[in-house]
């Protein structure tokens, strides 16, 4: 008599459809949380951007000229990165009012796409 050990190829298909309705039932709470996640950090750069522009402009007198400058002035330790783009280049830089007073007074994201919430990365 011959002990053969092993599975049938039902038992494999058997398997296979519930690990696949089991991902079909966790995939999009991944991908929501992933996405949610991301727009969290999106809200505490440009926060932490800002603040540190309105800082250096407090202890100044005047707007950075650029990012950069506030790193090279240890304002921050690195220009964080937007989350969507996976890159610190990618901030769009909106200038002061009147030109004499710096470069950067505000940054927004150069992220497409809307938020949650509905609306755009790029009014954040």
């Amino acid at each position: 008599m011959i002990d053969k050990r092993g599975f049938t190829l039902i038992e494999l298909l058997v398997v296979l459809a519930v690990i696949a309705t089991l991902l079909t039932l966790v995939a999009p709470h991944y991908i929501g949380s992933v996405d949610k996640a991301k727009e969290a950090v999106l809200r505490e750069n440009l926060a932490t951007l800002r603040s540190t522009i309105d800082k250096y402009y407090g202890d100044t007198g005047k707007y950075p000229e650029n990012l950069d400058q506030l790193v090279a002035r240890r304002y921050l330790r690195v220009v964080p990165d937007d989350p969507f783009t996976e890159s610190n280049a990618t901030w769009v830089l909106i200038p002061p009012p009147e030109s004499t007073r710096g470069g950067v007074y505000d940054v927004k994201s150069a992220a497409t796409g809307q938020g949650r919430g509905g609306q755009a990365y790029k009014e954040w």
